[in-house]
């Protein structure tokens, strides 16, 4: 592997960083918003399915027990 001095290495980067394209402050908050609308949705998902889950083996038990 080539190596590169400390002033190649710095442009390099530079150059790359130069590249990326940021997100404007609209996009990071629709996507944050729809991050906590997606971690929501799962969490009453888990909570639903944890709850069937409860209830069915209660009165598994109840009937057996």
């Amino acid at each position: 592997m080539a190596r590169t001095n400390p002033l190649q290495f710095i442009q390099q980067v530079r150059s790359e960083i130069a590249k990326v394209v940021w997100p404007t402050r609209r996009e990071v908050a629709l996507t944050t918003v729809m991050v906590f609308i997606m971690a929501t949705l799962t969490a009453i998902f888990f909570a639903l399915v944890d709850l069937g889950i409860r209830t069915g083996l209660q009165s598994i038990l109840n009937i057996f027990g």
